[in-house]
């Protein structure tokens, strides 16, 4: 069965292709060429291949894999697929980072009015949390009156005027990942290496900045859990990224266990408002500081002449919270009303005395994600007000039944399922354990 070739108006390539021959090449381990890939891409978002045909497409890509080329004209393909954003009217040089997804990973909340204030423009476009890890939308939603979606133009004054914003991707940037990334999520196809790299960094290009920053999360909290396989995939959005003109680098960070003191929306929040005040825990600090160091050195904003202030020190002298306020208030929120919440709570113990030697990132995440701060389809509601507070990270003292983990929810019958999820999160030993690095690696 062959689809048709593309009608006019959709702008797609002129050459049709047999899809059941391009299945039947992938699986085989062919590399497409650049023509068969913009024509699958391009048939596939226009209805003309159909979604058993794509799942069959992905699963063999998941086996198979992609060569360097036919990724590159993979993400080509679903760049454009849709429109590009132009920030090139800012004075301001643009640049934006990617987190891959982690528990307690509120450094977007904290970075971008950071980098901002350090002289950048940020346009952070981030998503929405699915499963054990937390989406960046959903924690600002908690924010009254704050709007995820702006129009380009939009976005663009807000850039111009406060140096940051905080968005969703448009509908009109890489429409063929929305349509991937749905499919991808019923088949059992999204863990490829290939297919995440492309699905980011489509979005990332098309969105317009100059140049980006990868946070690539590693260990049981993340999606990649592997270093090496952490390190595969930093190297291959690295490398889209650079080929395609925009300087791109990674950093590898560790999550194993979460990062700083809170899980959920808007105890999140909370804590990066926290954070930006200069009171913030200090590996949520380490974190946001390397992180905004890379940024501000890619775009030209650093170096030894003591013109640029440390991220460090602007973060520490509260500058980063004033961006944040006007960030906040130019996307319709009040930065001074309180955020939700929760009716009820409960609260952990510490097991035993000792040193606290290990706190489940993942565990951690799936218990405030059974307390409604998350969700498992992108279709469902999250509760604002749901999430968790430790009292204690791995490496610091601990007291026998002293408050350890305090969980909230708007919900009180969520709670055993959130109790259960912790039942072996959480580790006591009588001596301290060794300090592990946060930052692992660094991929330019």
């Amino acid at each position: 069965m062959s689809a048709d070739a593309p009608g006019s108006g959709h702008g797609g390539p002129a050459a049709s292709h047999d899809v059941v021959d391009l299945i039947r090449a992938k699986r085989d381990g062919a590399a497409l060429p650049a023509d068969a890939v913009a024509w699958l891409i391009d048939a596939y978002t226009h209805g003309r291949v159909a979604d058993e045909q794509m799942s069959a497409y992905l699963m063999a890509v998941v086996w198979r894999g992609m060569a360097s080329d036919e990724l590159d004209h993979w993400t080509s393909a679903m760049i454009a697929s849709g429109e590009r954003l132009d920030l090139s009217g800012l004075t301001r040089p643009t640049v934006d980072k990617h987190s891959t997804g982690g528990v307690g990973d509120k450094v977007s909340l904290v970075l971008a009015p950071l980098v901002a204030a350090c002289g950048a423009a940020v346009p952070q476009l981030s998503g929405r949390g699915l499963g054990h890890t937390g989406g960046t939308l959903d924690k600002m939603e908690a924010i009254p009156g704050w709007r995820a979606d702006l129009d380009p133009d939009t976005m663009r004054a807000v850039l111009a005027d406060v140096g940051a914003v905080i968005c969703a991707a448009g509908p009109g940037l890489a429409p063929a990942d929305r349509r991937l990334y749905a499919l991808r999520d019923v088949t059992g196809t999204v863990e490829s290496i290939p297919l995440i790299a492309s699905s980011i960094m489509s979005k990332k290009i098309a969105e317009g900045t100059s140049a980006l920053v990868l946070d690539v999360k590693v260990g049981t909290g993340a999606f990649m859990t592997s270093l090496a396989d952490a390190r595969e995939l930093a190297r291959t959005m690295v490398g889209l990224g650079t080929r395609a003109g925009v300087r791109t680098e990674a950093l590898l960070t560790a999550m194993d266990t979460p990062l700083g003191r809170t899980a959920g929306n808007g105890p999140e929040v909370t804590e990066a408002v926290e954070t930006l005040r200069g009171a913030g825990p200090p590996d949520l600090v380490e974190v946001t500081v390397a992180l905004a160091r890379v940024m501000l050195d890619i775009v030209g904003l650093s170096g030894g002449s003591g013109a640029r202030p440390d991220p460090a020190e602007v973060l520490a002298s509260g500058a980063a919270y004033d961006v944040w306020r006007a960030m906040v208030a130019a996307q319709g929120g009040d930065p001074d009303a309180p955020l939700p919440s929760a009716a009820f709570t409960r609260t952990v113990p510490a097991p035993a005395d000792g040193y606290l030697s290990r706190l489940d990132a993942r565990a951690l995440g799936i218990a405030a994600w059974r307390l409604g701060a998350g969700r498992a389809r992108k279709e469902d509601p999250v509760s604002a007000a749901a999430g968790l507070r430790w009292h204690a990270t791995v490496g610091e003292q601990v007291q026998a039944g002293a408050p350890l983990i305090e969980l909230y929810s708007d919900d009180e019958a969520t709670f055993p399922r959130a109790l259960a999820a912790l039942a072996d999160a959480v580790s006591v030993t009588d001596e301290p354990p060794a300090p592990t690095p946060l930052v692992l690696d660094h991929i330019r």
